[in-house]
Protein backbone atom coordinates (compact mmCIF):
# COMPACT_ATOMS: atom_id res chain seq x y z
CA UNK A 1 0.00 0.00 0.00
CA UNK A 2 1.42 3.12 -0.84
CA UNK A 3 2.04 6.26 0.78
CA UNK A 4 -1.19 8.62 -0.73
CA UNK A 5 -3.36 5.90 0.15
CA UNK A 6 -1.76 5.02 3.56
CA UNK A 7 -2.39 9.15 3.63
CA UNK A 8 -6.42 9.10 2.90
CA UNK A 9 -7.15 5.53 5.01
CA UNK A 10 -5.26 7.05 7.68
CA UNK A 11 -6.90 10.56 8.40
CA UNK A 12 -4.31 13.74 6.45
CA UNK A 13 -7.21 13.49 4.68
CA UNK A 14 -10.50 11.61 6.37
CA UNK A 15 -13.85 11.14 5.15
CA UNK A 16 -16.96 11.05 7.46
CA UNK A 17 -18.43 7.66 6.36
CA UNK A 18 -20.95 7.97 4.15
CA UNK A 19 -23.63 5.36 2.98
CA UNK A 20 -26.76 5.79 1.26
CA UNK A 21 -28.98 4.20 -2.10
CA UNK A 22 -28.17 4.63 -5.18
CA UNK A 23 -30.50 5.77 -7.95
CA UNK A 24 -32.09 3.82 -10.75
CA UNK A 25 -30.25 3.93 -13.87
CA UNK A 26 -30.66 3.32 -17.38
CA UNK A 27 -30.02 -0.59 -17.82
CA UNK A 28 -26.46 -1.52 -19.74
CA UNK A 29 -26.15 -4.00 -22.23
CA UNK A 30 -26.47 -6.71 -19.41
CA UNK A 31 -29.98 -5.18 -18.61
CA UNK A 32 -27.75 -4.59 -14.95
CA UNK A 33 -28.10 -0.86 -13.91
CA UNK A 34 -25.08 1.03 -15.32
CA UNK A 35 -22.62 2.33 -12.33
CA UNK A 36 -22.20 5.58 -11.41
CA UNK A 37 -19.09 7.55 -11.12
CA UNK A 38 -17.91 8.14 -7.93
CA UNK A 39 -18.66 11.52 -6.63
CA UNK A 40 -16.20 13.83 -5.93
CA UNK A 41 -16.43 15.53 -2.25
CA UNK A 42 -15.03 17.58 -0.23
CA UNK A 43 -13.13 16.39 2.61
CA UNK A 44 -14.44 16.56 6.12
CA UNK A 45 -11.47 16.71 8.64
CA UNK A 46 -7.93 16.98 7.86
CA UNK A 47 -4.98 16.81 10.34
CA UNK A 48 -1.99 18.92 10.34
CA UNK A 49 1.15 19.14 12.49
CA UNK A 50 3.96 21.73 13.07
CA UNK A 51 7.10 21.20 13.92
CA UNK A 52 8.69 22.77 16.71
CA UNK A 53 10.26 25.72 14.88
CA UNK A 54 13.75 26.47 17.24
CA UNK A 55 15.53 26.56 20.29
CA UNK A 56 16.90 29.42 19.82
CA UNK A 57 16.04 32.09 21.88
CA UNK A 58 16.30 34.95 19.27
CA UNK A 59 14.01 33.27 17.05
CA UNK A 60 10.83 34.56 16.19
CA UNK A 61 8.26 32.39 14.41
CA UNK A 62 4.76 33.15 12.30
CA UNK A 63 1.99 30.72 11.83
CA UNK A 64 -0.56 31.89 9.43
CA UNK A 65 -3.96 29.30 8.73
CA UNK A 66 -5.72 29.69 5.95
CA UNK A 67 -8.68 27.48 3.99
CA UNK A 68 -9.58 28.38 0.30
CA UNK A 69 -13.52 28.68 -0.26
CA UNK A 70 -14.74 25.24 -1.36
CA UNK A 71 -18.44 24.43 -2.80
CA UNK A 72 -19.96 21.91 -1.03
CA UNK A 73 -19.18 21.90 2.49
CA UNK A 74 -21.95 23.43 4.73
CA UNK A 75 -21.56 26.15 7.34
CA UNK A 76 -20.39 24.18 10.09
CA UNK A 77 -17.07 23.43 11.41
CA UNK A 78 -13.57 25.04 12.54
CA UNK A 79 -9.94 24.84 12.33
CA UNK A 80 -7.92 25.34 15.70
CA UNK A 81 -3.77 24.52 16.68
CA UNK A 82 -2.86 24.05 19.90
CA UNK A 83 0.61 23.37 21.80
CA UNK A 84 1.71 19.72 21.77
CA UNK A 85 1.55 18.29 25.04
CA UNK A 86 -1.34 20.37 26.06
CA UNK A 87 -4.04 18.67 25.60
CA UNK A 88 -3.18 15.62 27.48
CA UNK A 89 -4.18 11.93 25.79
CA UNK A 90 -5.98 11.34 29.16
CA UNK A 91 -6.40 12.71 32.70
CA UNK A 92 -3.65 10.44 34.19
CA UNK A 93 -1.12 9.80 31.28
CA UNK A 94 -2.22 6.57 31.56
CA UNK A 95 -3.04 5.76 27.96
CA UNK A 96 -6.66 4.82 29.67
CA UNK A 97 -8.43 6.50 26.72
CA UNK A 98 -9.97 8.87 29.38
CA UNK A 99 -10.20 12.44 27.85
CA UNK A 100 -8.47 15.09 29.38
CA UNK A 101 -8.83 18.98 29.58
CA UNK A 102 -8.94 20.36 26.19
CA UNK A 103 -6.10 23.53 25.88
CA UNK A 104 -6.78 26.87 24.45
CA UNK A 105 -6.15 26.99 21.06
CA UNK A 106 -2.60 28.79 20.00
CA UNK A 107 -4.52 30.03 16.79
CA UNK A 108 -8.21 29.55 15.74
CA UNK A 109 -9.92 30.04 12.20
CA UNK A 110 -12.64 32.46 11.27
CA UNK A 111 -13.69 31.82 7.86
CA UNK A 112 -12.43 30.15 4.57
CA UNK A 113 -10.72 32.60 2.17
CA UNK A 114 -8.96 34.45 4.93
CA UNK A 115 -5.51 34.03 6.67
CA UNK A 116 -5.36 34.19 9.86
CA UNK A 117 -2.11 34.68 11.85
CA UNK A 118 -0.20 34.40 15.02
CA UNK A 119 3.65 34.81 16.66
CA UNK A 120 5.79 33.30 19.26
CA UNK A 121 8.78 34.39 20.54
CA UNK A 122 11.92 31.71 21.41
CA UNK A 123 11.62 28.18 22.06
CA UNK A 124 7.86 27.70 21.05
CA UNK A 125 6.22 23.66 21.61
CA UNK A 126 4.93 22.24 17.97
CA UNK A 127 2.00 22.56 17.42
CA UNK A 128 -1.49 20.28 17.01
CA UNK A 129 -3.91 20.96 14.66
CA UNK A 130 -7.49 19.37 13.21
CA UNK A 131 -10.11 21.10 10.76
CA UNK A 132 -13.59 20.56 10.63
CA UNK A 133 -16.66 20.68 7.87
CA UNK A 134 -15.96 24.40 5.56
CA UNK A 135 -12.43 24.68 7.21
CA UNK A 136 -11.16 20.95 6.35
CA UNK A 137 -10.78 20.62 2.38
CA UNK A 138 -7.61 22.22 1.37
CA UNK A 139 -6.29 23.52 5.05
CA UNK A 140 -2.42 24.80 5.25
CA UNK A 141 -0.61 26.12 8.00
CA UNK A 142 2.88 27.64 7.17
CA UNK A 143 5.17 28.16 9.69
CA UNK A 144 7.94 30.97 9.16
CA UNK A 145 10.64 31.43 11.59
CA UNK A 146 13.32 34.22 11.08
CA UNK A 147 16.42 33.31 13.40
CA UNK A 148 18.87 36.27 13.45
CA UNK A 149 22.17 34.49 14.79
CA UNK A 150 23.94 31.71 15.53
CA UNK A 151 23.84 28.01 14.28
CA UNK A 152 20.96 27.97 11.14
CA UNK A 153 20.55 31.72 11.05
CA UNK A 154 18.14 33.00 8.43
CA UNK A 155 15.07 32.34 7.60
CA UNK A 156 12.92 28.43 7.87
CA UNK A 157 9.96 28.08 6.55
CA UNK A 158 7.73 24.73 6.38
CA UNK A 159 4.12 23.86 5.26
CA UNK A 160 2.67 21.94 8.59
CA UNK A 161 2.23 18.76 7.41
CA UNK A 162 -0.49 15.51 7.84
CA UNK A 163 0.31 12.33 10.11
CA UNK A 164 2.07 9.69 7.72
CA UNK A 165 3.69 6.16 7.97
CA UNK A 166 6.34 6.55 5.36
CA UNK A 167 8.78 9.30 4.60
CA UNK A 168 11.79 9.68 2.59
CA UNK A 169 14.83 12.89 2.97
CA UNK A 170 16.90 12.56 0.85
CA UNK A 171 19.18 15.88 1.14
CA UNK A 172 20.37 15.40 5.39
CA UNK A 173 23.80 15.53 6.41
CA UNK A 174 25.92 14.79 9.92
CA UNK A 175 29.11 17.02 8.57
CA UNK A 176 30.72 18.80 11.64
CA UNK A 177 28.81 22.22 10.50
CA UNK A 178 25.70 21.00 10.59
CA UNK A 179 23.02 20.32 12.74
CA UNK A 180 20.21 18.00 11.38
CA UNK A 181 17.16 16.57 13.35
CA UNK A 182 14.36 15.01 12.53
CA UNK A 183 11.62 16.13 13.90
CA UNK A 184 8.92 13.40 14.85
CA UNK A 185 5.12 14.60 15.90
CA UNK A 186 2.19 12.15 17.04
CA UNK A 187 -1.23 13.49 16.50
CA UNK A 188 -2.38 10.90 18.72
CA UNK A 189 -3.96 9.52 21.91
CA UNK A 190 -1.91 6.27 21.68
CA UNK A 191 1.81 6.22 21.18
CA UNK A 192 3.75 6.07 17.71
CA UNK A 193 6.40 3.86 17.34
CA UNK A 194 9.24 4.72 14.48
CA UNK A 195 12.37 3.52 13.09
CA UNK A 196 14.74 6.16 11.36
CA UNK A 197 17.17 4.60 8.96
CA UNK A 198 20.20 6.50 7.53
CA UNK A 199 21.79 6.08 3.85
CA UNK A 200 25.15 7.20 2.69
CA UNK A 201 27.18 7.23 -0.23
CA UNK A 202 27.85 3.75 0.38
CA UNK A 203 25.07 2.32 1.40
CA UNK A 204 22.68 2.13 4.87
CA UNK A 205 24.45 3.65 8.22
CA UNK A 206 24.94 0.40 10.73
CA UNK A 207 23.25 1.67 13.87
CA UNK A 208 20.42 0.48 15.73
CA UNK A 209 19.83 3.96 17.92
CA UNK A 210 16.96 4.65 15.26
CA UNK A 211 15.15 1.60 15.76
CA UNK A 212 11.75 1.63 18.49
CA UNK A 213 11.85 5.19 18.85
CA UNK A 214 9.06 5.87 21.01
CA UNK A 215 6.74 9.14 19.86
CA UNK A 216 4.45 10.21 23.44
CA UNK A 217 0.57 10.74 22.88
CA UNK A 218 0.09 14.36 21.14
CA UNK A 219 4.30 15.05 21.49
CA UNK A 220 6.89 16.06 19.49
CA UNK A 221 10.27 14.25 19.96
CA UNK A 222 13.26 16.08 17.69
CA UNK A 223 15.90 13.37 17.12
CA UNK A 224 19.73 14.35 16.69
CA UNK A 225 21.02 12.34 13.52
CA UNK A 226 24.45 12.41 14.73
CA UNK A 227 23.53 10.21 17.45
CA UNK A 228 22.41 7.69 15.01
CA UNK A 229 25.81 7.17 13.28
CA UNK A 230 29.31 6.89 14.13
CA UNK A 231 30.78 8.59 10.54
CA UNK A 232 29.85 11.97 9.58
CA UNK A 233 28.00 11.98 5.98
CA UNK A 234 28.05 14.95 3.48
CA UNK A 235 25.31 13.64 1.71
CA UNK A 236 22.51 11.46 3.64
CA UNK A 237 19.13 10.07 2.42
CA UNK A 238 17.00 9.69 6.16
CA UNK A 239 14.13 7.27 5.83
CA UNK A 240 11.18 7.69 8.33
CA UNK A 241 8.94 4.08 8.92
CA UNK A 242 6.13 4.31 11.45
CA UNK A 243 5.68 0.74 13.18
CA UNK A 244 2.53 1.59 14.77
CA UNK A 245 0.75 4.62 15.02
CA UNK A 246 1.26 7.91 12.49
CA UNK A 247 3.46 10.77 12.86
CA UNK A 248 4.11 13.84 10.59
CA UNK A 249 8.00 14.15 9.93
CA UNK A 250 10.40 16.90 8.55
CA UNK A 251 14.18 17.34 9.53
CA UNK A 252 15.48 20.73 10.57
CA UNK A 253 18.81 21.39 8.60
CA UNK A 254 21.41 23.71 10.42
CA UNK A 255 24.75 25.44 8.94
CA UNK A 256 26.99 26.92 11.08
CA UNK A 257 27.93 29.37 8.40
CA UNK A 258 25.26 28.79 5.20
CA UNK A 259 22.41 29.36 7.91
CA UNK A 260 19.31 26.38 7.59
CA UNK A 261 15.74 25.91 6.57
CA UNK A 262 13.13 22.94 7.11
CA UNK A 263 13.68 19.60 4.58
CA UNK A 264 10.36 18.64 3.64
CA UNK A 265 10.11 15.01 2.54
CA UNK A 266 10.65 14.13 -1.07
CA UNK A 267 7.57 13.18 -3.47
CA UNK A 268 6.33 9.46 -3.13
CA UNK A 269 9.05 7.34 -4.69
CA UNK A 270 8.54 7.63 -8.87
CA UNK A 271 10.35 6.88 -11.83
CA UNK A 272 10.44 10.65 -13.04
CA UNK A 273 10.46 13.90 -10.52
CA UNK A 274 10.30 17.30 -11.00
CA UNK A 275 12.10 19.34 -8.19
CA UNK A 276 9.81 23.35 -8.94
CA UNK A 277 11.13 26.73 -8.13
CA UNK A 278 15.32 26.89 -8.13
CA UNK A 279 15.71 30.66 -7.50
CA UNK A 280 17.07 32.61 -10.22
CA UNK A 281 20.04 33.89 -8.14
CA UNK A 282 21.25 30.53 -6.91
CA UNK A 283 25.04 30.18 -6.14
CA UNK A 284 25.04 26.49 -5.93
CA UNK A 285 22.64 23.91 -6.27
CA UNK A 286 23.32 20.60 -5.01
CA UNK A 287 20.95 17.84 -6.19
CA UNK A 288 20.84 14.59 -3.93
CA UNK A 289 18.73 11.33 -4.88
CA UNK A 290 18.56 7.90 -3.73
CA UNK A 291 16.74 4.56 -4.50
CA UNK A 292 14.92 2.59 -2.26
CA UNK A 293 14.68 -0.29 -4.40
CA UNK A 294 16.89 -2.75 -5.41
CA UNK A 295 17.80 -1.51 -8.74
CA UNK A 296 20.28 0.95 -9.95
CA UNK A 297 19.02 3.91 -11.46
CA UNK A 298 20.37 6.00 -14.40
CA UNK A 299 18.35 9.68 -14.29
CA UNK A 300 18.63 12.31 -17.30
CA UNK A 301 18.88 15.66 -15.39
CA UNK A 302 17.11 18.52 -17.03
CA UNK A 303 16.32 22.29 -15.90
CA UNK A 304 13.08 23.26 -16.94
CA UNK A 305 14.00 27.00 -17.78
CA UNK A 306 11.68 29.83 -19.19
CA UNK A 307 12.73 28.69 -22.53
CA UNK A 308 12.65 25.27 -22.39
CA UNK A 309 14.27 22.04 -21.35
CA UNK A 310 18.30 22.53 -21.00
CA UNK A 311 20.52 19.84 -20.36
CA UNK A 312 23.25 21.26 -17.73
CA UNK A 313 26.73 20.76 -19.39
CA UNK A 314 28.97 17.95 -17.35
CA UNK A 315 26.06 16.75 -15.61
CA UNK A 316 24.01 15.46 -18.48
CA UNK A 317 22.97 12.12 -16.33
CA UNK A 318 22.93 11.06 -12.39
CA UNK A 319 23.53 7.21 -11.80
CA UNK A 320 21.89 5.80 -8.22
CA UNK A 321 23.21 2.98 -6.92
CA UNK A 322 20.26 0.96 -5.47
CA UNK A 323 20.29 1.32 -1.80
CA UNK A 324 22.96 4.24 -2.06
CA UNK A 325 22.85 8.35 -1.67
CA UNK A 326 24.57 9.86 -4.71
CA UNK A 327 24.39 13.50 -5.11
CA UNK A 328 25.90 16.14 -7.85
CA UNK A 329 27.00 19.87 -7.47
CA UNK A 330 25.37 21.99 -10.56
CA UNK A 331 26.66 25.31 -9.67
CA UNK A 332 24.27 28.33 -10.47
CA UNK A 333 22.81 26.28 -13.00
CA UNK A 334 19.89 29.03 -13.56
CA UNK A 335 22.13 31.40 -14.77
CA UNK A 336 19.57 33.99 -13.70
CA UNK A 337 16.41 32.78 -14.52
CA UNK A 338 14.42 30.56 -12.33
CA UNK A 339 13.50 26.95 -13.17
CA UNK A 340 12.92 23.55 -12.24
CA UNK A 341 14.83 20.26 -11.99
CA UNK A 342 13.26 17.31 -14.33
CA UNK A 343 14.50 13.67 -13.56
CA UNK A 344 13.45 11.70 -16.12
CA UNK A 345 14.80 7.52 -16.58
CA UNK A 346 17.29 7.34 -19.47
CA UNK A 347 16.22 3.73 -19.99
CA UNK A 348 13.98 0.98 -17.63
CA UNK A 349 12.10 3.54 -14.57
CA UNK A 350 13.18 2.92 -11.43
CA UNK A 351 11.29 5.03 -8.47
CA UNK A 352 13.79 7.33 -6.71
CA UNK A 353 13.22 10.20 -4.60
CA UNK A 354 15.16 13.32 -4.69
CA UNK A 355 16.16 17.42 -3.56
CA UNK A 356 18.25 20.15 -3.88
CA UNK A 357 20.40 22.14 -1.55
CA UNK A 358 20.39 25.94 -2.44
CA UNK A 359 22.72 28.38 -1.70
CA UNK A 360 22.21 32.36 -1.83
CA UNK A 361 23.68 35.12 -1.13
CA UNK A 362 27.69 36.06 -0.44
CA UNK A 363 30.18 35.72 1.90
CA UNK A 364 28.62 35.89 5.79
CA UNK A 365 25.36 36.56 4.37
CA UNK A 366 24.88 33.29 2.41
CA UNK A 367 21.63 31.34 3.01
CA UNK A 368 20.49 27.85 2.35
CA UNK A 369 16.58 26.44 1.44
CA UNK A 370 15.73 22.81 0.04
CA UNK A 371 13.71 21.85 -2.71
CA UNK A 372 12.55 18.52 -2.58
CA UNK A 373 10.91 16.39 -5.26
CA UNK A 374 7.12 17.17 -5.26
CA UNK A 375 3.93 15.77 -6.26
CA UNK A 376 1.85 17.76 -9.09
CA UNK A 377 -1.14 20.18 -8.51
CA UNK A 378 -3.91 18.09 -9.52
CA UNK A 379 -6.88 20.51 -8.71
CA UNK A 380 -6.06 23.18 -6.11
CA UNK A 381 -3.17 23.53 -3.58
CA UNK A 382 -2.35 26.69 -2.13
CA UNK A 383 0.57 28.15 0.00
CA UNK A 384 -0.17 30.72 3.23
CA UNK A 385 1.98 33.81 4.91
CA UNK A 386 2.74 35.88 1.69
CA UNK A 387 3.51 39.65 2.19
CA UNK A 388 3.36 42.75 -0.21
CA UNK A 389 7.37 42.06 -1.02
CA UNK A 390 9.31 38.97 -1.16
CA UNK A 391 6.95 36.82 -2.54
CA UNK A 392 8.05 34.69 -5.67
CA UNK A 393 5.89 31.82 -7.47
CA UNK A 394 7.42 29.65 -10.33
CA UNK A 395 5.06 27.31 -12.05
CA UNK A 396 6.64 24.36 -14.38
CA UNK A 397 4.52 22.30 -17.04
CA UNK A 398 7.27 20.13 -17.59
CA UNK A 399 5.51 18.22 -20.77
CA UNK A 400 2.55 20.11 -22.80
CA UNK A 401 1.38 23.42 -22.42
CA UNK A 402 -0.80 24.44 -19.17
CA UNK A 403 -3.19 26.93 -18.36
CA UNK A 404 -3.42 27.77 -14.60
CA UNK A 405 -5.80 30.34 -12.05
CA UNK A 406 -3.96 32.14 -9.54
CA UNK A 407 -5.81 33.86 -6.86
CA UNK A 408 -4.14 35.85 -4.15
CA UNK A 409 -6.75 35.24 -1.27
CA UNK A 410 -7.87 38.69 1.07
CA UNK A 411 -5.30 39.71 3.23
CA UNK A 412 -5.41 38.94 7.45
CA UNK A 413 -5.63 42.12 8.34
CA UNK A 414 -7.65 43.79 5.49
CA UNK A 415 -7.80 43.94 1.52
CA UNK A 416 -9.51 41.95 -1.74
CA UNK A 417 -8.93 39.21 -3.08
CA UNK A 418 -7.22 39.24 -6.66
CA UNK A 419 -7.02 36.50 -9.53
CA UNK A 420 -4.85 36.42 -12.59
CA UNK A 421 -4.18 33.14 -15.48
CA UNK A 422 -1.30 32.38 -17.12
CA UNK A 423 -0.18 30.21 -20.00
CA UNK A 424 2.77 28.13 -19.35
CA UNK A 425 4.63 26.63 -22.39
CA UNK A 426 4.98 22.84 -22.42
CA UNK A 427 9.02 21.92 -21.00
CA UNK A 428 9.24 25.60 -19.25
CA UNK A 429 8.95 27.03 -15.46
CA UNK A 430 7.93 30.70 -15.69
CA UNK A 431 8.33 32.57 -12.43
CA UNK A 432 4.88 34.65 -12.28
CA UNK A 433 3.82 37.84 -11.60
CA UNK A 434 1.54 37.07 -8.29
CA UNK A 435 -1.99 38.82 -7.79
CA UNK A 436 -1.79 41.04 -4.76
CA UNK A 437 -5.10 41.93 -2.99
CA UNK A 438 -5.92 45.18 -3.37
CA UNK A 439 -5.59 47.14 0.02
CA UNK A 440 -3.85 44.71 1.70
CA UNK A 441 -3.13 44.89 4.74
CA UNK A 442 -1.08 41.78 6.51
CA UNK A 443 -0.43 38.55 4.51
CA UNK A 444 -2.20 36.47 2.04
CA UNK A 445 -2.55 32.99 0.46
CA UNK A 446 -1.76 31.80 -3.23
CA UNK A 447 -3.96 29.60 -4.51
CA UNK A 448 -3.17 27.62 -7.88
CA UNK A 449 -5.55 26.23 -10.09
CA UNK A 450 -4.87 24.43 -13.16
CA UNK A 451 -7.98 25.13 -16.02
CA UNK A 452 -6.41 23.35 -18.67
CA UNK A 453 -3.46 21.72 -20.47
CA UNK A 454 -0.76 19.01 -18.84
CA UNK A 455 0.42 18.63 -15.32
CA UNK A 456 1.86 21.16 -13.47
CA UNK A 457 4.15 22.15 -10.61
CA UNK A 458 4.54 25.00 -8.15
CA UNK A 459 6.02 26.39 -5.52
CA UNK A 460 6.90 29.47 -3.70
CA UNK A 461 9.74 31.70 -3.10
CA UNK A 462 9.92 33.57 0.27
CA UNK A 463 12.19 36.48 1.58
CA UNK A 464 12.52 38.34 4.59
CA UNK A 465 14.89 40.84 6.25
CA UNK A 466 17.44 39.00 9.22
CA UNK A 467 20.77 40.55 10.55
CA UNK A 468 23.47 40.18 7.58
CA UNK A 469 21.71 39.58 5.00
CA UNK A 470 18.18 38.57 3.46
CA UNK A 471 16.97 35.44 4.16
CA UNK A 472 14.49 32.91 1.92
CA UNK A 473 12.98 29.46 2.36
CA UNK A 474 11.10 27.83 -0.75
CA UNK A 475 7.51 25.75 -0.26
CA UNK A 476 6.43 23.61 -2.85
CA UNK A 477 3.04 23.31 -3.50
CA UNK A 478 1.67 19.63 -3.73
CA UNK A 479 -2.41 19.45 -4.58
CA UNK A 480 -4.07 19.47 -1.61
CA UNK A 481 -6.44 16.75 -1.84
CA UNK A 482 -8.95 18.53 -0.71
CA UNK A 483 -11.73 16.26 -2.07
CA UNK A 484 -12.21 12.39 -2.54
CA UNK A 485 -14.11 10.80 -3.91
CA UNK A 486 -16.69 8.61 -2.67
CA UNK A 487 -18.85 6.17 -4.73
CA UNK A 488 -22.81 5.62 -4.54
CA UNK A 489 -23.41 2.77 -1.88
CA UNK A 490 -26.83 0.26 -2.99
CA UNK A 491 -28.12 -1.26 -0.10
CA UNK A 492 -28.49 -5.51 -1.28
CA UNK A 493 -30.04 -7.72 1.33
CA UNK A 494 -29.17 -9.96 -0.84
CA UNK A 495 -25.85 -10.76 0.32
CA UNK A 496 -27.22 -12.01 3.36
CA UNK A 497 -28.37 -15.01 1.43
CA UNK A 498 -25.39 -16.18 -0.16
Amino acid sequence: MNRTTLSLIAGATALAAVTGFAALTAPNGSGEPAAKAAAQLPVERTSLLCPQPSTSDVAETSYTSFTPVTKGTGDGGQASLVAAGEEAADEDGSGSGKKGKSAKPFLAAEEPGKPVTGTADGESPALIGTAEGKHAPGWTVQQTTEVDAGTGRGLLGVNCSAPDTDFWFPGASTVVDRTDYVHLTNPDDSAAVVDIELYGKDGALKSTAGEGITVRPRSSEPVLLSTLADAAETDLTVHVSVRSGRVAAAVQALDDKLGGDWLAPSADPAGSLVLPGVPADAKEVRLVAFVPGDTDADLQVRLASPSGLITPAGNETLHVKAGMTAAIDLGDVTRGEAGSLVLTPTGTSVPVVAAVRVVRGKGDSQETAFVPASRPVDTRASVADNRSKGTTLTVTAPEDAAEVKVTASAGSEGGTAATKTYKIKGGTSQQVAVPVPSGLKGTYALTVEPVSGGPVYASRMLEAGTDGGTGFTVQTLPDDRGTVAVPEAEQDLSVLLR
